[in-house]
């Protein structure tokens, strides 16, 4: 959490005990953490402001021991928290921030972001990121880091490096994108945080060859709930500066869920303009921003929006996959084909488009739209669906192409394939589908599955006994019935980026002190799916073909036989100048080549609704862990392993069916034990959304702990402080006391005294505390501690009895 007088990484837990709430009557929080009473108060005056409909009150009892007690509004009655409102408490706002909802493909990338390639088969905490250690140092902790964008440039002329790190600092300074971070405890936010340091490195060659350090750096990753997501590494030139010397290398690493190519770029020219300045970067925060654009996109109408896309979704059979099904490809990461059109097949291709109407974006939408039409292996006509990606920056809010940030989108383009039609009016459909989207581009597949039309919902099976229930971590968004896949569910994406130059007035200055810009080139980066197809032009006017790939799905003989095939149609689309040339006659060059072939998709396994991590003690309480995407990974089997308590601890995964989550959770408890439900991050929430429907038993669950989101050894701390503020230990009986010593000033009653039998009477001494007997913990009325001891009556049968102010034990155990 980020709060004034936190150590950084610090995480707050928070316990709240479910009791049933008159009206009227505040929510009672308990937060345990590195929190002062003035960091405390800051919470509370935040939660005040920014939720005014509750009332908000703090008792504070010492440093990491506060209450909290929300009173919420007489007239709305809720018996629960709002989504946001814990969200604010868990991960608090940083002092001087804002934040932002994230919504459109940044969710979709956020999301894809934190849903593990493979789960933990023991514990489930592999939800927080794809891979990856889960310390502090590689930045996979709280959130994945594994699908990262990388671009690299030589350095041509004189490189001061303390000059270098002072323009990117500039930089930060104005452009609050670069401040950023995610929250995603309840729905995913965007944190902008009022300070943040530029994130560089320098590494010399010769502790570090270019593909060592280009793997490293992608396994580092970055940690999502950390502003920062844009780094700089520098690989320093080869000692001894000859002619054939290497000359400097900078390698710029940044989330694909923060920005995109365009937004990096931008943010490339406002640093050469910065360096040309000396290493300051003139003037102040760059407006419009990223909060301009969530206040432009948050006041348009959707209702014209909404009617396009109930009619233009993919329809189910629609072809979206450039190979047919085949085997497992055995292979693993991503891959990264590349292909140059010399400027001449680059001017042919554009004239041909043009003559027709046509862009040549619109001849490499054919193309790919016939290549996926021939891999279905059908005749007749048929659908084939494809992303497209728009800029975004295409709006009407002005100084909107100067926004860094992940303003574009992936579209859906449906167009229907017939061998036997002119091209033309392929062509021409292609174009025509890319116009209606540009209308649009603010829209994303999560906003075009909501407005999809679906049929009748079928009547819901009868559950169990209790409440029916849901998946606790919140609902995942699939394809609407009746809805083919949409890009980036299982489809493919092709990108065409415009000329990234900078401006000749700043090429200029460079020139002047010494020094070239040199065009970015884009390293192996995350595809964003099976398969993503991206042009460009050079800048010899030539056009470049990447083809990003996940060799886990397409294999690197399948890859570059696809990516050969288009580029060889590509060639031969000019020499079709007849006005009845059909796509099928395009298609017959490929005749004599075979068809590539990619894996069947594999559904992901389904977990059990319980899990039992560790068995514990028969009658002590069951701490269950809610699993969520985006808890931190690791964090659950530190917290696991770290657990000396005799407390069994069980898995709770929220995949399970409608009504199975309170069943499991109810067999779990058995008999007189009550549930500890307990989650980090997102699993918090869902946590306590379950012991609100959790109703079976009155007191079933005695305490719901959360925690905010942080590095998985934080996380699991905060986790630990929690549980450990509210499990019940176990009765056990204690070792009997064979003989009672009075201690000093502590007289023995008199024996002319009538007493009850098999009872020792003792007057308390003023002198001196009681000692344990066994090791309980507990204290009396007055602080001092006390224990249980056995007292033996004249029949013999023993009774556990307190021992009186003043009194210790002598005698020993058996």
């Amino acid at each position: 959490m980020s709060s004034q007088g936190v150590p950084r990484g610090a995480v707050l837990a928070v316990v709240h005990v479910p009791v049933a709430l008159s009206p009227g009557g505040p929510l009672v929080l308990e937060l345990r953490g590195p929190l002062g009473p003035a960091d405390a108060e800051t919470v509370a005056a935040r939660l005040a402001q920014r939720h005014r409909a509750f009332g908000v009150a703090l008792d504070s009892h010492r440093p990491g021991h506060h209450t909290l007690r929300l009173t919420p509004p007489a007239a709305g009655g809720l018996a629960a928290l709002p989504a946001d409102l814990l969200a604010d408490l868990l991960a608090p706002p940083p002092p001087g921030g804002e934040i932002l909802p994230v919504t459109g493909h940044q969710q979709t990338l956020l999301r894809a972001a934190l849903t593990p390639t493979g789960t933990s088969t023991s514990t489930g905490t592999g939800t927080g990121g794809t891979g990856g250690s889960s310390d502090g140092s590689d930045g996979s902790d709280g959130g994945d880091g594994g699908g990262v964008e990388q671009l690299y440039w030589d350095w041509s002329g004189p490189f001061d490096v303390a000059r270098f790190a002072a323009a990117w600092q500039s930089v930060v300074d104005r452009e609050c994108v670069l401040r950023a971070c995610f929250d995603w405890v309840a729905a995913p936010r965007l944190v902008l945080h009022a300070r943040a340091e530029a994130d560089i490195a320098v590494c010399s060659p010769a502790a570090v060859t270019w593909p060592q350090l280009l793997r490293r750096d992608r396994a580092r990753g970055f940690a999502l709930h950390r502003p920062g997501l844009l780094r700089l590494t520098l690989l320093a030139a080869e000692p001894g500066g000859g002619a054939g010397a290497a000359p400097p290398r900078v390698l710029l690493t940044y989330h694909p869920a923060l920005l995109d190519e365009r937004g990096v770029h931008l943010l490339l020219r406002e640093f050469y303009r910065a360096y040309a300045a000396g290493g300051v970067l003139p003037g102040g925060e760059r407006r419009p921003d990223l909060r301009d654009h969530a206040r432009w996109l948050a006041g348009q109408d959707t209702t014209a929006a909404r009617q396009f896309w109930a009619r233009a979704v993919p329809p189910p059979r629609a072809a979206t996959r450039p190979g047919r099904p085949g085997g497992a490809t055995g292979q693993s990461g991503h891959g990264l084909l590349d292909t140059r059109l010399r400027a001449p097949e680059t001017f042919r291709l554009r004239s041909w488009a043009a003559l027709r109407g046509a862009a040549e974006s619109s001849a490499l939408h054919l193309v790919w739209a016939l290549l996926l039409y021939r891999a279905a292996g059908v005749s007749g006509p048929l659908p084939v669906s494809f992303g497209v990606q728009l800029s975004g920056r295409d709006i009407a809010l002005p100084g909107a192409a100067g926004i860094p940030g992940l303003l574009d989108s992936p579209l859906p383009m449906t167009v229907t394939v017939d061998p036997a039609a002119p091209l033309a009016g392929l062509l021409h459909q292609v174009r025509d589908t890319l116009l209606d989207l540009a209308a649009y581009p603010w829209a994303s597949t999560e906003t075009i599955r909501a407005w999809a039309p679906r049929p009748p919902a079928a009547p819901a099976p009868a559950a169990g006994p209790g409440p029916v229930a849901g998946p606790v971590a919140g609902p995942v968004a699939g394809p609407a019935a009746g809805v083919g896949p949409l890009c980036g569910a299982g489809g493919t994406l092709v990108r065409f980026d415009g000329p990234l130059v900078l401006p000749k007035v700043l090429r200029s200055e460079l020139a002047a002190q010494g020094v070239h810009a040199d065009t970015p080139r884009s390293a192996a980066g995350a595809a964003g799916g099976p398969l993503t197809l991206a042009a460009r032009h050079d800048t010899a006017g030539g056009l470049v073909l990447g083809l990003f790939y996940d060799r886990a799905q397409l294999a690197d003989e399948d890859a570059a036989a696809l990516h050969s095939q288009c580029v060889r149609l590509l060639r031969a689309l000019p020499e079709f100048r007849q006005a009845q040339a059909s796509a099928g006659q395009l298609l017959d060059l490929l005749a004599r080549a075979a068809t590539p072939r990619m894996a069947r998709p594999v559904p992901p396994a389904a977990h059990p609704a319980l899990t039992v991590l560790r068995p514990g003690h028969p009658h002590a309480d069951v701490i269950c862990l809610v699993t969520a995407p985006g808890v931190p990974a690791g964090s659950y089997d530190l917290f696991v392993r770290g657990h000396r308590g005799p407390e069994e601890i069980v898995a709770v995964h929220g995949d399970g069916a409608p009504g199975v989550l309170p069943a499991a959770l109810h067999q779990a408890a058995g008999p007189g034990r009550r549930l500890v439900l307990c989650g980090c991050g997102p699993g918090g929430r869902a946590a306590y959304e379950l012991a609100q429907r959790t109703p079976h038993a009155p007191g079933m669950v005695s305490a719901v702990v959360m925690t905010g989101i942080g590095d998985a050894a934080a996380s699991a701390s905060a986790l630990a402080r929690g549980v450990r503020s509210v499990l019940t230990p176990p009765p056990e009986p204690a070792p009997p006391c064979r003989k009672l010593v009075p201690p000093q000033g502590v007289r023995r009653a008199s024996a002319r005294r009538a007493h009850p039998p098999g009872r020792l009477a003792l007057s308390p001494s003023p002198a001196g505390p009681c000692r344990y007997l066994a090791q309980s913990g507990r204290r009396c009325a007055r602080g001092v501690p006390r224990s249980p001891v056995r007292r033996f009556s004249s029949s013999g049968v023993s009774s556990v009895a307190r021992v009186r102010e003043g009194m210790r034990c002598g005698g020993e155990g058996p």
